[in-house]
């Protein structure tokens, strides 16, 4: 159902309900409403949200970024059935053939009472051409994300050419790195693993993922390695901030980066796909300092890439990973595409603030390259294929000439402070008290879902929890986006809204 159905309810009125309420009664009305949750089921998670919600500055304390453990190792050593045992759980899939894996996944994982991020590696190709540099590049993105390394090698075949690629490269970080002798199912086979001393990456770790023999050790000795807050996960505080360029092949990211940068950093060619690996670049622009990353353009989906555009695709996800903001290039000679709307989705995905730039906007208005008909469709394409992301802020550019660049940091400067907002506690349930007061969420099966209490759990991007009693229409919470946007000025980020659906306690507990 369209968030239409659900009414008017003008920003500008709820803004002079919430404003007509002064400071005293919306802390009274918000700790009504937290005192009322204690009627409900509430888990670890809960508390843990609720418990970061202090009266600090704008009312919101950030929970420290968890640890990242990755996991490496070259095709069917056992690194998803690693996952699946340290999880307890079956969550990776785990089949003979070598492959499966083919994206980075992370889960949330504990052990002694702390818990990490735990990051399942794969995305190599079955066939044995180019492997040991598809491994490297892929075990040099785990290396760069991650507080720790488990590097899995099959004790039962031995280190490989494969393997002994990887660990030149583990060699040269300074993150622990653990290697792990996976397929000792007894100990009989324990002196398969001494000959992995020879790799030079200290004791090997003999366990059996599918088993679970050994995995308990290896878990004491990570958990003193692991810090207590990531270094890679947080956001780091002060410098320049990261801008990614993304877009298909050939749309101009490179051309940008260049005339940002006021010299020829990159290679810039007609032939689509020149770059290959992220080229991170400090510029000055408008005034500040920036760091600009040109990534290599998304051909098809990932799972359907070969060789080194598999590769390429993976390297600009990391890099989109380590950006707080992403420029997404779009070339208005060209149709929308669906790659264009994939890659805006991956930046949708991964959280990131967003700014749309239609490169090549003079070659719009001019026939030798446009005829009129592209000029009128464009605004219904932009209108229909980009709905979605209407919030994001346009800027109409020429790469190649630098003309209207200088519009481009104005609308970084937008998004990432739309990005970074965070809203006082009291505030947003006053928000959500107002709008539900004017738009109840309508009946379903007799039933009617409430709201009982929200929080802005985290910012980058803004992510808010509401407590309710049952699922919300996804058009609702549509609609209640949609009012955060015009109240708050969201301009530029995406908004997270999850719901945790919680049952009144039973009498007798």
């Amino acid at each position: 159902m369209s968030d239409d159905h659900y009414g008017d309810a003008s920003a500008e009125k709820l803004e002079e309900r919430i404003d007509a309420l002064d400071d005293e009664l919306i802390e009274q009305r918000t700790q009504a409403m937290r005192a009322g949750l204690a009627a409900y089921e509430l888990d670890d998670d809960d508390t843990e949200i609720l418990e970061g919600i202090g009266a600090v500055g704008d009312g919101i304390e950030y929970l420290p970024a968890l640890p990242v453990v990755a996991i490496v190792g070259r095709p069917n050593v056992g690194k998803s059935a690693l996952v699946n045992r340290i999880l307890g759980r079956r969550e990776a899939v785990v089949e003979d053939t070598p492959g499966v894996t083919r994206d980075r996944v992370t889960y949330k994982a504990e052990w002694m009472n702390r818990r990490f991020s735990l990051v399942d590696t794969g995305g190599w190709e079955p066939d044995a051409k180019g492997i040991d540099r598809s491994v490297a590049l892929q075990a040099e993105i785990a290396i760069d994300l991650a507080d720790v390394v488990l590097f899995v090698v099959d004790a039962i075949v031995g280190a490989t050419s494969t393997d002994e690629h990887v660990v030149r490269l583990l060699r040269t970080t300074n993150k622990p790195v653990f290697l792990v002798a996976n397929k000792i199912d007894d100990a009989r086979l324990e002196p398969e693993a001494s000959p992995l001393w020879n790799l030079g990456l200290g004791e090997p770790h003999p366990v059996s993922a599918i088993h679970g023999r050994g995995v308990a050790d290896l878990l004491d000795a990570v958990m003193e390695k692991l810090p207590e807050v990531s270094a890679v996960a947080k956001h780091e505080v002060g410098g320049p901030r990261r801008v990614a360029i993304l877009g298909r092949p050939n749309v101009g990211k490179s051309s940008l980066l260049n005339k940002a940068a006021g010299e020829e950093r990159v290679v810039v060619n007609d032939l689509a796909g020149t770059t290959r690996d992220p080229v991170d670049e400090i510029v000055e622009l408008g005034g500040k300092v920036w760091r600009f990353v040109d990534t290599a353009g998304i051909r098809r989906r990932v799972h359907l890439q070969q060789g080194a555009d598999f590769y390429a695709s993976l390297r600009t996800s990391a890099a989109l990973e380590k950006a707080e903001v992403a420029v997404v290039v779009l070339d208005v000679t060209q149709p929308i595409s669906e790659q264009d709307v994939r890659i805006i989705d991956l930046v949708l995905e991964s959280g990131r603030a967003l700014v749309i730039a239609y490169n090549k906007w003079d070659m719009l208005h001019d026939p030798k390259y446009v005829d009129a008909d592209r000029r009128r469709y464009l605004e219904r394409e932009i209108e229909t294929e980009l709905a979605h992301v209407s919030w994001a802020p346009r800027v109409n550019i020429s790469a190649k000439t630098g003309r209207h660049l200088d519009r481009l940091v104005p609308a970084l400067e937008t998004a990432l402070d739309s990005w970074d907002r965070r809203i006082p506690t009291g505030k947003f349930n006053a928000f959500l008290t107002e709008l539900i007061a004017a738009h109840p969420h309508p009946l379903r099966g007799g039933k009617q879902p409430r709201i009982l209490f929200g929080t802005q759990a985290a910012s980058r991007p803004p992510t808010f929890v509401l407590f309710t009693t049952g699922f919300l229409d996804p058009g609702y919470r549509r609609f209640i986006q949609r009012r955060l946007r015009e109240l708050y000025d969201f301009e530029g980020t995406p908004i997270v809204i999850n719901m945790r659906v919680r049952e009144r306690r039973s009498r007798n507990s």
